[in-house]
């Protein structure tokens, strides 16, 4: 009996243990992770079972997003499908995702038509963080697009955007589809510094079908994709004819990239004199086989893939929204044409030695930048680990959008956001070069667009030189609230019409 009361009284604390410790588990096992600390998330709209606040988004998501973040503040948080997802909406905000916690959201989600597109991502834009991208990036910023290989390529600007001022003239009394002519003079600019010969010749440019693959990409790359938000679902993309469209569009890419890397390796075509260009460069490194981590073939065609897409377009964009904004507020055309023909002289080319002294013009090129960053939803970002953002916590493998579009009409930033003003730029330090987070059309901290340099200088001379050259009429009957303005959402953003001008040039 002793013994037996020995017994209870010895084992009672372990058996207490014991029982506590299996209800905490069975409570736990029960309610999956609700033992944790529920976690303190950005304010959210009500979502929908199973698609969230998918349905929330609608065709132009950087619209809806700001109309969001009007409601439920700078740092919204959204349910998309099977993705938690963070909505940035600020400058502000945008400082905490892009310095405070650059590294810890310097990843990318697999976004599946990236995967497809850019050999498993492998390039730039979509790599996730790690020991290849930081490779990748030196390569880019030390060898492809520092600021002495930019300069190095001044004679293909002179000569690019001479021609472009050429075919507009030649085209004078008759209306001039302007979008045609700066989507020709982007494409001809980016392909003689990547590949070392232009595609407009010879029916080349249509032949390829440049425009058309430049469109497919944009609409694919948008990264609002239904299957995208239900990456456990790939099948999906079969159901949507995403998939079938990223193979057709990226077995066109490829077999173009095929062509040129055989023109640079064909040692009869190396013997013609020519400039060294970025594949020249991608090709050494790739044979010289880096000790670091070797790239191989399809590596390559994935920088030259995000060269060529990403460089043609934000030119492109940017020059077509401008030469839109400078006709439609005759004001602003006029300030800067003054400003150029001042600087220029009696010279009929602008040279690039000009081109720090035109401080209204860079006004304008901001401005610009502001109202229609050729991005208007950066490209995602992916937490690797738990951050607090603002004392919201934000779980790692959260995506993260920044609607650059929206900041750049945020009215805690900006007087009268949405008017054309280049004068609001004169007297303000703010720059687009990714230290002032008002104006970020190039992103900003380690995923900024390390081309940034080779863009600006290609959009640069070409305006002020069209500025300089021609006076700039709308058709007969067309007024500028008659241009039709709306865009086409995807990676990059366009207007769906094209401008439609009369140049008359100003040298007989």
């Amino acid at each position: 009996m002793a013994s037996h009361q020995w017994l209870r009284d010895s084992f009672h604390p372990s058996l207490l243990f014991a029982s506590i410790f299996l209800l905490v588990l069975l409570k736990f096992l029960l309610n999956g992770k609700s033992s944790k600390r529920k976690p303190n998330l950005p304010p959210s709209p009500p979502k929908l079972p199973i698609i969230g606040n998918l349905h929330q988004l609608g065709s132009m998501p950087h619209l809806s997003l700001q109309r969001l973040a009007q409601k439920f503040g700078p740092i919204l948080y959204l349910q998309l499908g099977e993705v938690p997802t963070v909505v940035i909406s600020s400058a502000r905000m945008a400082k905490e995702v892009m310095k405070t916690h650059d590294l810890a959201l310097s990843s990318r989600p697999q976004i599946f038509s990236a995967k497809h597109l850019f050999y498993d991502c492998t390039d730039i834009a979509f790599s996730p963080y790690g020991a290849y991208w930081r490779h990748i990036r030196k390569i880019c910023i030390l060898e492809l697009l520092s600021a002495k290989r930019v300069q190095s390529f001044s004679f293909v600007r002179d000569e690019e955007v001479a021609r472009l001022i050429r075919r507009i003239a030649e085209s004078y009394p008759s209306t001039t589809n302007l979008s045609k002519m700066l989507g020709l003079y982007a494409n001809d600019v980016l392909c003689r510094v990547a590949f070392g010969r232009d595609f407009s010749q010879g029916g080349e440019y249509d032949r390829h079908g440049f425009q058309k693959m430049l469109e497919e990409y944009q609409e694919l790359l948008g990264g609002f994709s239904t299957g995208d938000f239900f990456p456990s679902m790939e099948f999906i993309h079969n159901i949507t004819g995403m998939k079938s469209r990223l193979k057709h569009t990226f077995r066109r890419f490829d077999q173009f990239f095929d062509e040129v890397i055989n023109e640079h390796l064909n040692p009869e075509i190396q013997k013609e004199e020519r400039s060294k260009d970025l594949v020249d460069v991608l090709l050494e490194i790739q044979k010289s086989g880096s000790n670091e981590i070797p790239l191989t073939m399809d590596n390559v065609k994935a920088i030259i893939l995000d060269m060529f897409a990403a460089g043609t377009d934000t030119t492109f964009i940017t020059l077509d929204w401008g030469m839109t904004e400078l006709i439609m507020n005759s004001k602003v055309l006029e300030r800067a044409r003054a400003e150029v023909r001042k600087v220029v002289g009696e010279r009929r080319v602008v040279l690039e030695s000009d081109l720090p002294q035109l401080d209204y013009m860079k006004a304008v090129l901001k401005e610009i930048f502001r109202l229609h960053p050729p991005a208007p939803v950066l490209v995602p970002r992916e937490s690797m680990e738990d951050i607090i953002i603002n004392g919201f916590d934000i779980p790692a493998k959260t995506r993260v959008f920044v609607n650059a579009w929206a900041i750049g009409r945020d009215p805690e930033s900006w007087e009268n956001p949405e008017s054309f003003e280049p004068e609001r730029f004169l007297d303000s330090p703010i720059d687009f070069k990714g230290q002032d987070f008002e104006l970020i059309p190039f992103g900003a901290g380690r995923r900024s667009c390390p081309a940034i340099t080779l863009s600006t200088a290609s959009v640069e001379l070409a305006l002020a030189q069209l500025v300089y050259s021609f006076d700039w009429e709308l058709p007969p009957g067309t007024e500028a609230k008659d241009l039709d303005l709306t865009e086409t959402f995807g990676i990059t953003m366009h207007r769906i019409t094209d401008l439609m001008v009369i140049a008359k040039p100003h040298f007989p």
